[in-house]
């Protein structure tokens, strides 16, 4: 399967969290800019170039914590005739207040597309180092919230 990364440009404001996000060849740096749409919103020329291609072209959008973003692109993905979508389930954010809730929220927002769902992010004081993208100091509990993520997720009969 192949997906487009992403729908939205990445907000400038957002910190470059893995490398300077100039730095000639950064992963982020080039996620600033790949969206369909402009980090206001506007479409961009790929975008009506990507729709010729749906559903086979599917779509990887990752949504942050409480993300005001979330009904606008369900709307635009729909518009588009998206199928397959690839988001994320962040552990770290897991320890969130109302985290489960947020969970929710997403995931029956994105109820209507093929949806693969990568886990990720370490958090803070679980990692051995204070670093999202560190290995986890006990893998069992990652595991762990991976597979509470799968059981209250997954479709039935899925697997």
């Amino acid at each position: 399967r192949i997906h487009w990364y992403s729908l939205y440009d990445l907000p400038r404001e957002w910190e470059a969290t893995t490398r300077h996000r100039e730095a000639e060849g950064s992963s982020y740096y080039r996620h600033f800019h790949m969206g369909l749409l402009r980090q206001d919103g506007t479409p961009k020329l790929a975008l009506a170039a990507f729709a010729k291609h749906t559903p086979a072209l599917g779509l990887c959008q990752w949504f942050h914590f409480e993300d005001h973003r979330l009904d606008d692109a369900v709307a635009w993905m729909k518009r588009l005739g998206v199928t397959y979508l690839r988001t994320g389930l962040s552990w770290a954010d897991s320890f969130r207040p109302n985290a489960l809730d947020w969970f929710d929220r997403q995931m029956d927002a994105l109820r209507d597309f093929d949806v693969t769902v990568t886990f990720c992010f370490t958090p803070e004081h679980r990692g051995i180092a204070p670093h999202h993208t560190s290995a986890p100091q006990e893998p069992a509990e990652f595991a762990a919230f991976c597979a509470d993520m799968v059981r209250r997720y997954a479709p039935a009969g899925a697997g």
